[in-house]
């Protein structure tokens, strides 16, 4: 792969002290100006102190360099790049050294492009499989995120471009996403919900960190001084800037108190008018002003571009190389889930009971040569590789699994049978695809059916919670219907999250690919094939069905607050506590080859262990180092992740593994001296392939700071993971204070969503809440995709539109603009109107002075 050697040395040079010295030549309205966007994109330079505007761009798993103005949501042409494997495939691989390598290639294109900060990782917690946003999340687990994030981090800096890790922080639903509260009591919040961006910050210093739309414990977060200066800077070391989601920042005078350095699209110069006054009137520290400042223009300068522009070279060599890199992460992360031995040995080479030629009995994967497969499924054909939303990306290729099938049939010895689209995509009934489908698998032409089923584009989006973990019903009817004809079917599953299984006894194999990027249908052939053996491991549970998830009885919280009831018991948190059964553990994947784990030891500094290959294929295991605290402890979940280890081993090889401890192995979160603490005991330290799998344990005494302090009896349910009936009370002790959900609203405010003016007594507001909500249904209904700009603007609360119309609407307009929400409708229209020329005449003179200075 070609990669760029980076040298920042000059921009080095430059001191601080000149740094510093030119900003403070600058006014107070010149470095205010500095702190917001001054288009969708771009940052606001400032000629006179050299200090030049730089470019930003959604990009988790691919460049989304966007043409002319452009938008924040994906809706808009984009220039052509690389679509890597999304997030939560990409953590299936447990591998962060490929991650980083993943990362080199986005910073590379990046750079080319012209990107000076590219918007990603996302790395927060998937609290509930149902968050729409959870494919460009990598894991319910803190370690597993935050030492994958640090592999991408570290490779897109490689290039001199700023990687910004997002959405921080407690980021967990997108239903009412600019304007929702997450309740939660400190010690979930430390532990679960920000160790992975501690990691990131720790191991792989990103330059730039995003903040999320929603409040925290009342405090939106990017004026949360207690998550961006307590937490952040002075407990992690961040010495970067901070910059809002688009269209999140609440308010600029209280974010650059607090430590929020760049509010983005742009609020035109109403913010530089609030923060000028305030700094007149006292109320603002010019110190404060200065340091954000001082963070906006070291990105400037620390990531240069110089219009190299070189996009050409994405069409080239470059294109190939990275389109390479994109199937490696792909086949590393794909996850074998279920691979059944079929039938009983044949004779004489003749078939045997499942229509399979072979002369031993074997499982179904990988398809052996001289194989004859019927493909079935309209995703075979027409590919979903990401999803929808501010991260999708132009692809440079595509490929589909029906080519790529063909393709490799003279390597292979596997052969396309036929091709049958099966079912609908949009998800209606129609009998005469699944008959095609079913004559086509029942043929005697045809030893085994390959189906592409899954998730649509409808189902997994920006902007949108999914409304159930079911696939579409008409796929799963193609399921039973072929696996009645007796033919063994494979299924290829497309989903960038969790799905529940009916099917599953009634398959034969299943290979999970997630979204897996535009290589994503080779990787897949050459998974089914054998070419490649699969190693990927889940980085989080598949509950059964969803009732079983901790969280289902309160998310989406459909109100202001989204509370955190659960508290630590998420994932396999919960389910490996309270031994609930579930589909597949964290962690969870098989392989074509065989591995045994032996001969575990600790020592103070980690631990040792053996794997060793079995089989006669190489391959690769995910070995996975779990904890559980003193019996007499504090509250904690039976068991945590602490550390883990990809292996790849060659036939009958044996590898001794080593697994250090860390900052983070034995520690919790002492809300009553708000410091992380150890307790000292006997602690348990178990090694395997997944939470539930662990046939190495061995016990180990910890000397911590701290005595081990049995937990408070009042938390009652929450000291079995029992979460689904934990009462008010106990939810008080754990959060340490009494939390009460307010009703609904009898008066709308600035920072209420567009969709609830449809409990507004006024007949505009009402109406147009319901207008907007019918056009996104009917758009997602007609197209197959949902309407993100509808979707944004439903869960937009007013005050954003004076972020994101480049000043067109100040604050005063967005009192004018609830006035309607609340029933005054020619009050408020008239105040509009009034506004509108006040704020006109405001931006003019604000324009003048930074034009005169």
């Amino acid at each position: 792969m070609w990669r760029r050697t980076v040298r920042q040395t000059d921009v080095q040079q430059c001191s601080a002290r000149e740094n510093d010295m030119e900003l403070e030549e600058l006014s107070v309205a010149e470095k205010a100006a500095m702190l917001s966007g001054g288009s969708e994109w771009d940052s606001r330079g400032n000629e006179k102190a050299g200090i030049p505007s730089f470019v930003m761009s959604d990009g988790p798993h691919g460049v989304r360099r966007q043409l002319g103005e452009g938008d924040h949501l994906g809706l808009g042409a984009s220039k052509p790049a690389t679509c890597f494997p999304t997030a939560g495939t990409v953590a299936n691989s447990w591998d962060s050294a490929l991650a980083e390598e993943m990362g080199e290639a986005l910073g590379n294109e990046a750079h080319d492009l012209d990107v000076n900060v590219l918007l990603g990782p996302g790395l927060n917690i998937k609290r509930n499989p149902l968050c729409g946003r959870n494919f460009e999340y990598y894991s319910e687990d803190p370690i597993v995120a935050g030492r994958m994030a640090a592999g991408l981090i570290r490779g897109i800096q490689s290039n001199g471009v700023s990687a910004c890790p997002k959405h921080f922080a407690v980021n967990s639903q997108e239903l009412r996403r600019q304007a929702s509260n997450s309740v939660i009591g400190e010690r979930t919040m430390r532990e679960i919900y920000l160790t992975a961006f501690e990691i990131a910050v720790r191991e792989a210093a990103p330059m730039t960190i995003m903040t999320s739309y929603n409040e925290i414990n009342g405090v939106y977060a990017h004026e949360n001084k207690h998550l961006l200066q307590d937490i952040l800077r002075d407990e992690w070391g961040f010495d970067g800037m901070v910059v809002s989601d688009w269209g999140g920042s609440n308010s600029a005078v209280a974010a650059v108190k607090a430590g929020g350095s760049l509010e983005m699209p742009s609020p035109g110069y109403t913010s530089v008018r609030e923060l000028e006054g305030a700094v007149t009137a006292g109320t603002l520290s010019e110190a404060d002003l200065n340091a954000r400042a001082a963070e906006v223009a070291k990105i400037a300068r620390m990531t240069k571009t110089e219009g190299v522009g070189r996009d050409d070279l994405l069409k080239d060599a470059v294109a190939a190389a990275h389109h390479e890199v994109a199937r490696k992460v792909a086949e590393n992360s794909s996850v074998l889930l279920k691979n059944t031995v079929i039938g009983a040995p044949a004779r004489n080479g003749e078939a045997n009971d499942a229509g399979i030629a072979n002369s031993a009995v074997s499982p179904v994967l990988p398809l052996a040569a001289g194989t004859r497969v019927a493909v079935i499924g309209d995703m075979a054909k027409t590919p979903r590789f990401q999803g929808s939303g501010s991260s999708k990306v132009n692809a440079t290729r595509e490929e589909n699994i029906l080519d790529e099938l063909k393709n490799a049939a003279a390597t292979t010895g596997v052969t396309v049978a036929g091709y049958a689209q099966g079912c609908d995509r949009q998800g209606a009934k129609n009998q005469p695809l699944v008959d095609e489908a079913v004559t086509l698998a029942a043929s005697q032409n045809v030893d085994a059916v390959i189906a592409v089923v899954g998730l649509d584009e409808r189902s997994e989006s920006e902007g949108l919670d999914r409304s159930t973990m079911a696939i579409p019903q008409v796929q799963n009817d193609l399921v039973d219907a072929l696996t009645a004809t007796g033919k063994p079917v494979i299924i290829v599953l497309v989903a960038g999250s969790p799905v529940e299984l009916p099917w599953f006894d009634a398959v034969s194999a299943i290979l999970y690919v997630g979204l897996s990027g535009q290589a994503g249908a080779s990787a897949t052939v050459r998974a089914l094939t054998g070419q490649i053996n699969p190693s990927g491991h889940l980085t989080e549970t598949w509950p059964i069905s969803y009732a079983d998830c901790p969280s289902a009885g309160w998310y989406p919280a459909i109100g202001r607050d989204a509370i955190y009831r659960e508290g630590p018991f998420v994932g396999y948190r919960y389910y490996e506590t309270t031994n609930v059964p579930v589909r597949f553990p964290f962690g969870y994947g098989l392989s074509y080859a065989t591995f045994t784990y032996s001969d575990l030891t600790a020592d103070e500094t980690g631990v040792q262990f053996t794997v060793t290959n079995d089989s006669d294929v190489s391959g690769a295991t995910v070995a996975q180092l779990y904890v559980s605290g003193p019996s007499e402890g504090v509250l904690r979940p039976a068991r945590e992740l602490k550390g883990f280890a990809k292996v790849q081993l060659d036939t009958r090889e044996s590898k001794t593994v080593r697994i250090e401890f860390d900052r983070y192995t034995f520690r919790h979160f002492d809300t009553a001296a708000n410091a992380w603490r150890i307790e000292s005991g006997v602690w348990t330290l178990a090694v395997g392939t997944n939470a539930e799998n662990l046939p190495l344990t061995c016990e180990f005494a910890v000397a911590g700071d701290v005595d081990a302090t049995p937990a408070n009896p009042a938390l009652g349910h929450y000291l079995t993971g029992d979460v689904k009936h934990v009462t008010d009370a106990e939810m008080a002790v754990l959060f340490g204070h009494e939390v009460i959900a307010p009703g609904k609203p009898t008066t709308f405010g600035v920072n209420d969503p567009i969709s609830s003016w449809v409990d507004s007594k006024g007949f505009t507001a009402r109406t147009i809440a319901k207008t907007l909500a019918n056009r996104e249904a009917k758009t997602r209904q007609k197209t197959g995709a949902p309407d993100l700009n509808m979707l944004f603007i439903l869960n937009m609360p007013p005050r954003a539109m004076s972020k994101m119309t480049q000043g067109m609407v100040d604050s005063a307009m967005v009192d004018a603009i609830v006035k309607i929400a609340n029933g005054h409708t020619f009050h408020g229209l008239g105040s509009i109107i009034a506004g509108h020329f006040r704020n006109q005449s405001a931006n003019k003179r604000t324009a003048k002075e930074l034009n005169n200075d």
